[in-house]
């Protein structure tokens, strides 16, 4: 069926109306947000101290933890390091198993590159595909949620990097790059709930041997949507009780990439940095010690066009400057290669490349599934009514697997 676009344009004219009603009092919380980041910008111990205090008193806490910068820091671009840079970076994808399949089926694939940087040699482009299949993929009679498939691919990506580490990095700078947070996400459905925590122990083991080899992990979030230094002023300006944190907004709208990252006036220039923060989140007391996870926001755009990304660390990178700083200078380069208008890290959208699966790929491995069991003449389920109609409805199209 067509769209009505009838109802739908009288929609986007209600929204444009809204907005446009609302920009003035936007203009006024940002204005006050960049007030506060600058009144509060030295009073980390204090403020420690009240997230620390409101999240023991049970108020749902996700926002940033001030440590020892200022919370207005900013940090110039670093210089070139003395020693040579060995860049790992990881992307997946996935195919999530579809019960109206004739032949279900689950897959990942890891695809990465191992690039030397400023050196004559090729980029190395790992791949990994890893098929679910029949005792692989059911949970007695149930398929696994696309949750628990995308928490399987998520530690499988950290340790294709390990991996890579093991096999490549020598006598230099190491730095382990993959595409969005470094938090292991998963657990709130029941299904996924009863294993999530071996997937998190597992996890754990794999970010200590990181940091044994001495590697820079990183997790690069180009336009980020949490905004968790906006929430930390929010909490420095709250004075009611525990309770009432939750229905306190006096920032709503205001996000971290206006307050770094605001057009014409940026606080972030271009190749700057900000301060460190801490994640205060209800998952902190699974990443302890060296394993904290931090964050910095920087902006990789250039004066016309900033583009604040926020890129997430371990405390141990974080702890060690020369690491820090190599992981600055790098994803700043390797954002610019792509060019300063949307810039994005090289290293990144080639390993996406390698790891994209396609729809025909897809259906590849469906024959390929499919003629297996014919030959030994096991049997073949049908597709359901479902999944035949739509299909002989649909147009012939490319569909991509991210």
């Amino acid at each position: 069926m067509p769209l009505d676009f009838v109802e739908v344009f009288r929609a986007v004219q209600e929204a444009g109306q809204q907005l446009a009603a609302s920009s003035e009092d936007l203009d006024i919380r940002r204005q006050q947000a960049r007030e506060w980041l600058h009144t509060f910008a030295t009073q980390n111990e204090a403020l420690r101290r009240k997230v620390e205090e409101l999240s023991a008193a049970g108020a749902r806490l996700r926002c940033a933890l001030p440590l020892d910068d200022p919370l207005n820091a900013r940090y110039p671009l670093p210089k070139k390091p003395a020693r040579q840079r060995l860049i790992l970076a990881v992307d997946g994808s996935q195919i999530y198993p579809d019960r109206h399949a004739a032949v279900p089926f689950g897959l990942i694939n890891l695809g990465g590159i191992v690039l030397r940087w400023e050196s004559a040699d090729p980029p190395h482009t790992p791949l990994s595909s890893r098929l679910f299949f029949n005792a692989d993929l059911y949970h007695g009679e149930n398929l696994p949620s696309e949750a628990e498939l995308s928490l399987k691919r998520d530690l499988a990506e950290r340790e294709f990097l390990l991996e890579q580490a093991q096999a490549f990095c020598q006598d230099e700078l190491c730095l382990a790059l993959n595409d969005g947070p470094l938090e292991l996400w998963g657990g709130k459905d029941a299904q996924t709930a009863r294993t999530f925590a071996q997937y998190l122990a597992r996890y754990q083991q794999l970010l200590a041997a990181m940091r044994d080899a001495g590697l820079a992990l990183a997790g690069y979030v180009d336009k980020p949507g949490a905004n968790l230094v906006t929430r930390l002023l929010e909490v420095a300006h709250f004075s009611a009780e525990a309770n009432k944190l939750d229905a306190y907004h006096p920032l709503a709208g205001v996000s971290d990439r206006w307050l770094f990252g605001q057009a014409g006036q940026p606080l972030l220039r271009s190749g700057e940095r900000s301060a460190i923060f801490g994640l205060q989140s209800s998952s902190r007391p699974h990443y302890p010690g060296d394993l904290a996870i931090c964050f910095f926001y920087l902006n990789v755009g250039d004066e016309a066009h900033p583009w604040p990304v926020r890129v997430e660390t371990p405390a141990w990178v974080a702890r060690q400057p020369d690491l820090l700083d190599a992981l600055h200078l790098t994803l700043v380069e390797q954002a610019r290669l792509l060019g300063a208008v949307k810039p994005y890290p090289y290293v990144l959208h080639r390993a996406h490349e390698v790891a994209l699966v396609t729809h025909e790929e897809k259906r590849q491995v469906e024959q390929l599934l499919y003629n297996e069991l014919i030959r030994r003449q096991l049997p073949v389920d049908e597709a359901s009514a479902k999944q035949s109609a739509k299909e002989a409805a649909a147009p012939t199209t490319r569909r991509q697997y991210p």
